[in-house]
């Protein structure tokens, strides 16, 4: 089964109304491929959620970045999966290496989260990687076999989840894996879910890159054949972004 190319924008913590209605309108004006060829999810900030859905062209999709691990209560701060239903978002990004690494988020409470997120209705994509230390000491595999495992461990099935593999020490570093560095994660991954979790999974899910991407570097990495796709951060606030949703006729070439 062909995976079809998937292509995510995290605008992360940036934005003003103005700023976000401008990207909206770069990306709706945008000549890129049809949806049999690359499915485009952007991610803006919560508040802008209803606003980007609103304006956003319907062959492009919208995200939030993160959601809370269960349902809604006396969680003061934190969005319900079941308020992302309701505003119809039909993606959330989960397990984002900053919210690892600065709010402290473990392998087991982001296999939770992407298990009630899942169970609530909502597509997932799933973000797993190493540190600069953990690459230095070989141990890039065993780290995101662990972080994958807790994600496996928890959900019933793969359907509607998307693999993000973003070396942390890649982003926003302006710092890249190289095309072959991804492309060895990417295969030693499929080989662990192969193994772990099933060949028909294996085979189906798409598993994307993440960690500076550009439009300068993207059409090399596209053209791997265990990367599905990317994660994109700053590019994604940029007119750039097109040209790395362009990288997808690289795979039916």
């Amino acid at each position: 089964m062909a995976r079809k190319f998937f292509v995510g924008g995290n605008w992360k913590c940036n934005g003003t109304t103005e700023e976000v209605k401008k990207i909206v309108t770069t990306l709706n004006e945008a000549k890129v491929p049809g949806e049999d060829v690359v499915e485009v999810v952007v991610s803006p900030p919560y508040v802008f959620l209803p606003v980007v859905k609103s304006l956003l062209r319907p062959d492009f999709q919208v995200a939030a970045q993160n959601c809370w691990v269960r349902k809604g209560g006396a969680y003061t701060g934190e969005v319900s999966a079941e308020m992302l239903v309701n505003l119809s978002i039909p993606w959330v990004i989960i397990g984002h290496s900053e919210r690892r690494q600065l709010l402290n988020e473990s392998n087991e409470f982001v296999g939770d989260k992407v298990a009630y997120a899942l169970s609530q209705g909502l597509k997932v994509i799933a973000c797993i990687g190493e540190t600069l230390e953990q690459r230095e000491a070989g141990t890039t595999m065993a780290i995101v076999a662990e972080q994958t495992k807790a994600i496996a461990a928890k959900i019933p099935s793969w359907n509607n989840v998307v693999l993000a593999y973003e070396p942390v020490w890649a982003i926003g570093t302006g710092k890249v894996a190289t095309p072959a560095q991804a492309q060895e994660v990417h295969a030693d991954l499929r080989k662990w879910i192969h193994s772990n979790v099933s060949a028909e999974v294996a085979s189906s899910v798409r598993i994307i890159y993440g960690g500076s991407v550009n439009g300068g570097n993207c059409k090399e990495l596209a053209a791997q054949p265990d990367v599905d796709g990317f994660l994109v951060g700053g590019a994604s606030l940029k007119p750039e972004f097109i040209d790395i949703i362009n990288s997808a006729t690289v795979k039916k070439n």
